[in-house]
């Protein structure tokens, strides 16, 4: 029997108190960082431990409006502090962990200009991040930093009934999971709620009703620093009262197996994940490897946070097919930070669908013939593609996509010019590139130079500024950084650096700590290192690269490549 499903909630407090009274048994479980053992609680036992944390909030001199950074990995320390102060009216931002064994530079460099920007109250680390910060000379962050443990033994202060109004911003959610300047979006609780909801009514559409009514849980092994692991996991499964299980993104990464196996072993499931988490499973289960899963709950694949490649799809169906797995679970769709999570879904259930690019199509940088359908848009939601002039295009013509509903953010934290540049009465520009077809939408590119590579924002000048760290360049000596499409792997970035060496050994040596360097900050293998000589690199007359033009001379092979050693 079906729990009873009440009026939804109009702020997180509110779903998490509703969650409590009304699914008492279902909970959250999460795994430790080697997936071996998890740690279960029902939603009451969620309730408590949140306004306990609150209340350590409170008794830190922390007040509503005020900043802090969460820099932890999945775990309960992670959802009592980000929880905790949503909860005591803070403004939380979840920002990626550490390296595990110690916190890369890059990652210390862009918390302290987190905290100098939001001017940040407070911000929850590992001791080890604490350590690494101080030896880095991260002053603002030392001064701020706080381990869970202090938290923890905080003893609670005041009243944890605080009642936020539905237009209260919530939290703030960066744009970026990486070293750049990501931008802090402000997302207001109605927008969390309705996104939620809104998203739960989506995956019902193909089964006549919305998830509560027929699923049981969801599993996720997403960061819950990233919008959709943090509003498609936790906030869907919240609002609709399911059993959420969360993988360490470390254990996923590591042992795949792990996330298929829990996705059979809690009844009606859905679970959401971008296309490189179902090739990674392609590629690291062999039919051996397989052996024993059991996939036919498994209702609803989502699909999203980058280009949704056909012939991922086709080979996870193929490779799963035998174990319970439908083509028709895979439910693509759309959205982006900006738009608290979904802005379209697919509505059909009927698997995943593509068309071939319209003409004009050509740059878009996809590296595909066909594109996949993301769907109409969510509830309450407004879709439409524009010319530059702002002029709404005719269906099938490619454009920039724009989005306008109650689940668009409310601008980005102390930043009006940027958000006057992104929302002009109430439509979101996107910066992506999409047609529609018979009133669904088909994303077919971007226009701004964001990566989006193994479903994690990166902007250019991160690589760029990483691999001139190494070289000494980034003035008169330039580096340009873009993505290619590498067929089912999807989007891998290449980097071509302008040298003055010419010896192909000593260009060896360079590449390899180019390499190491952009691995460790940015857990990010380079698909290619190209070196150049002076001067090749396209600029602007300001001396800006142009990584469009860049990235064209290097499809057409017109990049004049430097010798280097094998070594690299």
């Amino acid at each position: 029997m079906k729990p009873s499903f009440p009026e939804p909630p109009s702020t997180l407090p509110e779903a998490f108190e509703r969650a409590a009274a009304h699914f008492p048994e279902r909970g959250i479980a999460v795994f430790d960082s080697r997936g071996r053992a998890s740690e279960r609680r029902t939603y009451p036992e969620v309730l408590a431990s949140v306004r306990r944390a609150a209340g350590r909030w409170a008794a830190l001199g922390v007040r509503p409006g005020d900043r802090v950074l969460v820099c932890l990995p999945t775990s309960w320390p992670w959802f009592e502090s980000w929880l905790g102060a949503m909860f005591q009216g803070v403004l939380p931002v979840a920002v990626a962990p550490g390296a595990a064994f110690g916190a890369a530079e890059a990652q210390i460099r862009k918390v302290e200009g987190l905290v100098e920007r939001l001017d940040a109250s407070r911000t929850v680390v590992t001791p080890g991040f604490r350590r690494d910060a101080e030896r880095a000379g991260a002053r603002r962050t030392t001064e701020v930093a706080i381990t869970f443990e202090e938290l923890s033994g905080l003893a609670p202060e005041g009243s944890t009934d605080r009642r936020p109004e539905p237009a209260e911003i919530a939290f703030l959610q960066l744009t970026s999971g990486s070293t750049g300047q990501p931008r802090a979006v402000a997302i207001p609780h109605r927008a969390a709620i309705h996104n939620a909801i809104a998203s739960a009514q989506a995956i019902g559409a193909p089964h006549g009703a919305p998830a509560h009514e027929w699923a049981e849980s969801m599993v996720s092994w997403l960061p819950l620093n990233h919008d959709m692991g943090l509003v498609g996991a936790v906030f869907q499964s919240l609002c609709a009262g399911l059993d959420l299980v969360l993988l360490p993104p470390g254990v996923f990464l590591a042992r795949p197996r792990k996330w298929l196996e829990n996705l059979g072993q809690h009844g009606v499931t859905y679970a959401p994940a971008p296309n490189f988490g179902y090739q990674l499973c392609v590629e690291r289960l062999a039919a051996e490897a397989r052996e024993g899963l059991d996939l036919s709950s498994w209702r609803a694949a989502m699909t999203g946070a980058e280009m949704v490649r056909p012939e991922t799809v086709a080979a996870f169906c193929e490779a799963f097919g035998p174990h319970g797995f439908r083509p028709e679970t895979f439910r693509p769709c759309y959205g982006l930070a900006e738009g608290t999570l979904a802005v379209t879904f697919d509505l059909e259930g009927q698997g995943v669908r593509t068309r071939p690019l319209p003409a004009g199509a050509e740059d878009a940088g996809t590296g595909l013939s066909e594109v996949v359908c993301v769907g109409s848009p969510v509830a309450d939601t407004e879709v439409r593609v524009t010319r530059p002039d702002g002029r709404a295009l005719a269906e099938g013509e490619i454009g920039e996509v724009e989005a306008k509903g109650p689940g668009i953010f409310a601008g980005y934290y102390n930043d009006p010019a940027a958000t006057a540049e992104t929302l002009a009465d109430g439509w979101l520009s996107t910066g992506d590139l999409g047609f529609f077809h018979r009133g669904e939408l088909y994303i077919s590119g971007r226009l701004k130079d964001l990566l989006i590579v193994r479903g994690t924002n990166l902007m250019p000048h991160e690589i760029e500024w990483l691999a001139e760290s190494v070289t000494g360049g980034g003035g008169a000596l330039r580096t340009g950084a873009f993505s290619v499409a590498r067929g089912a792997a999807g989007e891998e970035p290449v980097v071509v650096v302008e040298v003055t060496e010419r010896d192909p050994e000593k260009l060896g040596e360079i590449g390899h700590e180019i390499r190491s360097h952009i691995g460790r900050a940015l857990s990010l293998p380079v698909a290619d290192l190209v070196f150049v000589r002076r001067g090749k690199i396209p600029k602007t007359t300001s001396g800006k690269v142009q990584r469009r033009a860049l990235r064209e001379q290097y499809l057409n092979g017109e990049i004049e490549r430097l010798d280097v050693s094998p070594e690299t």
